[in-house]
């Protein structure tokens, strides 16, 4: 599905559902409220190759990046942490030769929150091209 029809399907679908890669971190506290099962479920949509795993008890959103070398997994590895500075919101990284797996929940509330989302999905768009 390229962007523009995704866009559009996105728009007709909800009103509130643009793009997560187009909006920024809001900022979160310890009361801060975590996504509802349906928000995630909604979110999910906007990220194919993402997946919910438990981690001691906690749900966080997953995915393995896999790439040619050691070198190439390294760069992204620091795009990732660049990303994460700027948007003030910091994932779990594992950097393996060929393989990166990024990790995002919200520590400050033990659970997910849309800014892991919309994280999620700013490093698909930059992986993506």
């Amino acid at each position: 599905m390229n962007n523009n029809i995704s866009k559009q399907f996105l728009s007709k679908k909800s009103s509130s559902a643009q793009l997560l890669s187009n909006q920024n971190c809001a900022i979160c506290h310890g009361n801060s409220l975590a996504a509802t099962t349906a928000e995630m479920q909604l979110y999910l949509k906007q990220l194919p190759d993402w997946v919910l795993a438990n981690q001691d008890k906690t749900v966080i959103l997953q995915r393995v990046y896999i790439f040619k070398n050691y070198k190439l997994a390294w760069s992204f590895s620091n795009k990732v942490s660049i990303l994460a500075e700027e948007m003030a919101h910091h994932p779990a990284i594992l950097l393996e030769w060929g393989k990166v797996t990024v990790s995002w929940w919200t520590h400050s509330i033990n659970a997910l929150h849309k800014n892991d989302f919309i994280c999620a999905a700013k490093i698909d768009k930059f992986f993506n091209h």
